[in-house]
């Protein structure tokens, strides 16, 4: 039985704001526009967004520990191998910590793009 999340939305030029999403896989994907790739923040939330954002040219969305988080996103919350709704209080760090839209040229999108072999 799917169960219904709420969630933090963040897209390109655009406000945060809340939505509610199933935890269906088609429905996460849909929801970023492809594949999904999930980011811990370390605080029982993660970060889902499109795992191939910037391969497909996506429009740069924020900033993120250095790195640029291309394409829409969501923020939801964690519960062991799966997903739960934000509480509150998760809702309202994550609209201010994402409140202000930002602007990222496609070349600053190309340059935090890259593959990293490491030698065994």
């Amino acid at each position: 039985m799917p169960k219904t999340l709420r969630v933090l939305m963040v897209e390109p030029h655009e406000s945060p704001h809340e939505l509610f999403i199933t935890d269906q896989l088609d429905d996460l994907q849909e929801t970023v526009g492809g594949l999904i790739e999930v980011i811990g923040n370390g605080d029982g939330t993660l970060l889902v967004c499109n795992e191939e954002s910037k391969l497909n040219g996506m429009d740069g969305n924020r900033r993120l520990n250095g790195d640029v988080i291309a394409g829409p996103f969501f923020v939801v919350g964690e519960d062991g191998e799966n997903f739960r709704s934000l509480t509150d209080e998760e809702m309202q760090k994550y609209m201010q910590r994402f409140k202000d839209i930002e602007d990222i040229s496609p070349e600053e999108v190309q340059s935090n793009m890259g593959f990293y072999f490491f030698s065994l």
